[in-house]
């Protein structure tokens, strides 16, 4: 039940129409920027959150531990214009490419923007887009909170997802935000490294402090939880076990893709292989990051580093995880992680920034027949050989490996298939039905001397 209902179960309300509550979460009055934060924010774990607040004509961000939220937060100068990132990440700074969990879905709505919101109050304009929710089969968002201009929904999961589900989450942000664009969700702030308004903090252009005014309650008059992947089900056009049943009717996984491509499957399929290749890219920096013989300070080698960079940015950008506008900022926090001096030259990835405006306005590139995103789409066997991947360093990847590695990878996951289901190794076969066909061989022994010796069994 959320606490905006008017029927005969909701709470009391005050003068000004609040509900009213003892003790606990019992309204939305009742969430301050700490608690607003802690519900999706693990404060019990290792990681960081950031802030961005106005300082006079330009933007400061600065980075916290997770262990310092419920000390930090209330140290906010409220009279400033603030911002906290959605997420938890490895290092001290919001760059999607060091994410390291999520805890919700959501949408910036600017309801300041659109026709349905003139004229009415805060309270009304989330009765409307609730409203919306119900029409567009959206579940009702935990929290809404009004920023000052406009509206931020959030679905809380009920556990953090790990780095490895930013495809899927990415997935179901693009979705949600396709449902409620009538709405005035805002295409663009759908990324991991998003930073929204800070509860109690002020709206500098509306001079309107940000607060909580809605909640869905959940157990313990807390707000409501969501599954992620019973998300998944109610947002994609195709649910995970329904993809799955499908595959296994087709050996060749690109007919699959080619089949579902109507259905938004093909995106999401190609977004997943993206992030996994740009995983690898990074995997394959830290070892050679860490080959002494190579590299003693920690930092890449300088003829490596731009390609490694390009390819990194290239994979980021097709997977979803960033847009154009975030190319700069994302290639910056790469390039310090290869060495803290090197300064690229950023007209190197000025053809890489057309090609993502062109892929974000939905163009294709015809080749041979079919249809590829602007973008590039390199096959295996190219990147390795652009970046001069060797046997040993494919072991240790996932996606960028050889047609051999491949095969052998391939064999080892069938072996260990047919262990599991009892079958013995070759060898051991071998061994048992030479001990019963003749098993004075297995012992070692000449027929004559097994016959002499009583027929021994074999062990």
């Amino acid at each position: 039940m959320c606490n905006r209902c008017n029927d005969e179960t909701s709470p009391p309300v005050d003068a000004n129409g609040d509900a009213m509550g003892a003790g606990g979460i019992q309204n939305a009055l009742d969430i301050d920027s700490t608690a607003e934060a802690g519900s999706y924010l693990d404060q019990g774990r290792y990681g960081y959150f950031s802030l961005l607040i106005q300082q006079l004509n330009r933007k400061q961000q600065v980075s916290y531990r997770l262990t310092d939220l419920h000390q930090v937060l209330p140290l906010v100068d409220p009279t400033k214009d603030t911002w906290i990132s959605q997420a938890e990440f490895l290092l001290p700074n919001r760059r999607v490419v060091n994410l390291a969990r999520i805890g919700l879905l959501f949408v910036d709505v600017d309801t300041y923007r659109m026709p349905w919101a003139k004229g009415r109050t805060p309270d009304q304009q989330v009765d409307s887009f609730l409203y919306f929710c119900e029409q567009a089969g959206v579940p009702q968002p935990s929290l809404v909170i009004w920023s000052g201009r406009g509206l931020h929904a959030k679905w809380l999961l009920d556990g953090t997802l790990p780095r490895q589900a930013l495809p899927r989450w990415n997935a179901c942000q693009r979705f949600l935000v396709d449902l409620l664009h009538e709405t005035g969700a805002d295409p663009r702030a759908k990324d991991a490294s998003r930073v929204l308004r800070l509860v109690d903090t002020v709206n500098s252009r509306s001079q309107q402090v940000a607060r909580v005014l809605h909640i869905t309650s959940g157990t313990d008059d807390k707000p409501k939880r969501y599954d992620f992947e019973w998300l998944c089900e109610m947002l994609l056009p195709m649910a995970r076990w329904d993809l799955e049943k499908a595959g296994k009717k087709r050996k060749n996984r690109l007919s699959l893709v080619s089949d579902l491509a109507g259905k938004g499957q093909r995106s999401f399929s190609g977004r997943r292989l993206a992030w996994d290749r740009l995983e690898d890219i990074r995997t394959l920096q830290k070892l050679r990051m860490l080959k002494g013989g190579k590299e003693k300070d920690g930092k890449v080698k300088a003829g490596e580093r731009m390609s490694l960079l390009f390819w990194q940015m290239n994979f980021l950008l097709l997977s979803g995880a960033t847009h154009s506008g975030g190319l700069w900022h994302e290639a910056a926090e790469l390039a310090r992680q290869m060495d803290p001096n090197w300064g690229y030259r950023s007209s190197e990835l000025s053809t890489l920034y057309r090609k993502a405006r062109a892929f974000e306005a939905g163009e294709k590139v015809e080749f041979n027949g079919r249809r590829y995103p602007p973008l590039y789409t390199p096959k295996n066997d190219t990147l390795i050989s652009l970046l001069s991947i060797g046997d040993d360093e494919q072991k240790q990847l996932k996606t960028i490996i050889s047609r051999s590695e491949s095969r052998t990878r391939d064999r080892l996951r069938k072996e260990k298939k047919r262990r599991a289901a009892g079958v013995v190794d070759r060898a051991t076969w071998e061994a048992s039905a030479l001990s019963q066909t003749k098993p004075w061989e297995a012992l070692g022994m000449s027929r004559r001397t097994w016959y002499r010796k009583g027929k021994p069994a074999v062990n």
